[in-house]
């Protein structure tokens, strides 16, 4: 079909688009109106990571197309817990959890969206501001006679436990409900007519547009995008350090430009469609560069990844202490940073035990192993003992760079 909205035509442009319950009237309603659109948010942790960057985006290209976006927090929902795509209960946080990581994504949202009064201006609100209040009998009377467990069953949140012989928890078995009630909530205080998100969500989001309109005869929207892998398979938002947080208390503007820069060949076409703002004809020329050439274009794609994230100046430091260490060798003051006590310097501290503690290599066996194969140096000297330990001798200027393999660095700063 021929889509008439920009906010559709833009999406579809660029790949985002999984799966539509009314792909067509969903473009009816964007191209005459302002759509209202919701993505929802629990609260597991006290910042997103890169995994839910797409989400976010489309949160920024709906409003960019003049509509508005609403930032559901599950305060509510994170206390119960989503089973999508999980082997097992997730761990029950407590108040005051929920709240401290609440205070931490929220950060995020303001670098990719505007907030404000105005008709396309983000809201955010939390699911606790009704959820909390339910009187459960009067929600179960209302709401639970629109669920059959037949239909429950189904899901694919269900169905990964049951196969795998794997407990669900009645807590669990209730998220679905809520998350429906969600978009119900926020059409009848917001009018909001589209929930987004990753098509792992489907069933949810279907859910609450079939509430909707058994509840109160509101013809509402679902909209997924593919669930995000590498080319290699591996699952988007992690690396060999772990997650790949967006707040930068917990992941530095140069290792976030780094995640980007290391990007395999393959995905780097498709992630400057996703993840940047750069037109789609400088995108094809970018992605049909080969062998060196094509670094870049992840260059590129790491500059603009980063600006939006961390803002500009981060993203030119980043690309500059990266210049400096990869292409002059430099000692480039822009690394992230590991303190270490003199006191344990004094007594010499393992370099392999500083490897895994920079998050360079995820255990000591690890450290070793990359020391044993050459992998590892100290202020661009090879380290070839794997007892080797550094003292304060070593110190002599305050810092010491430690390289794992030629792509990760780190300064070790004495105190």
């Amino acid at each position: 079909m021929k889509l008439r909205s920009d906010f559709l035509q833009t999406f579809v442009a660029r790949g985002y688009l999984h799966q539509c319950t009314d792909l067509e009237g969903l473009d009816a309603q964007a191209a005459s109106q302002v759509i209202t659109a919701y993505v929802g948010y629990d609260c597991t942790a006290p910042s997103l990571h890169v995994g839910s960057l797409i989400s976010i985006m489309m949160m920024r290209l709906l409003q960019q197309s003049g509509h508005k976006p609403i930032v559901l927090i599950g305060g509510g929902t994170t206390r119960v817990g989503d089973p999508t795509g999980k082997d097992e209960s997730r761990p029950l946080l407590t108040d005051a959890q929920i709240s401290d990581n609440i205070s931490g994504i929220r950060k995020v949202f303001e670098r990719f969206i505007k907030f404000g009064n105005g008709p396309t201006d983000a809201i955010l609100v939390n699911n606790a501001d009704w959820l909390d209040k339910l009187n459960y009998i009067e929600f179960l009377r209302d709401f639970g006679t629109h669920f059959t467990i037949n239909r429950m069953l189904t899901m694919d949140s269900v169905k990964l436990r049951l196969e795998r012989e794997q407990p669900l928890t009645f807590l669990e078995f209730n998220y679905m409900l809520l998350q429906a009630y969600d978009f119900v909530e926020l059409n009848r205080k917001h009018g909001c007519h589209l929930q987004m998100g990753g098509s792992d969500q489907w069933g949810n989001i279907v859910n609450g547009v079939d509430l909707g309109r058994r509840a109160d005869g509101a013809h509402l929207f679902g909209l997924t995008t593919p669930l995000l892998t590498l080319a290699s398979g591996k699952k988007m938002g992690k690396s060999e350090g772990g997650a790949v947080w967006l707040n930068s208390d917990m992941l530095s503007a140069y290792d976030y430009w780094q995640y980007w820069r290391n990007a395999e060949d393959a995905d780097v076409g498709r992630f400057l469609r996703l993840f940047t703002e750069l037109p789609l004809d400088e995108i094809d020329r970018l992605e049909k560069l080969q062998g060196q050439e094509l670094n870049q274009a992840k260059k590129i794609l790491a500059n603009e990844a980063t600006a939006m994230a961390h803002g500009g100046p981060a993203s030119q430091q980043a690309a500059e202490t990266a210049r400096q260490t990869f292409e002059e060798g430099a000692m480039a003051q822009g690394l992230p940073e590991l303190e270490i006590p003199r006191a344990e310097l004094e007594s010499g501290i393992a370099i392999s035990e500083l490897l895994r503690r920079s998050g360079l290599c995820a255990s000591g066996g690890e450290a070793r192993r990359l020391i044993k194969n050459r992998g590892v140096r100290i202020n661009d000297q090879l380290i070839e003992n794997e007892q080797a330990a550094l003292s304060p001798a070593e110190f002599s200027n305050g810092t010491v760079k430690l390289s794992a393999g030629k792509k990760k660095h780190i300064l070790l700063r004495a105190l």
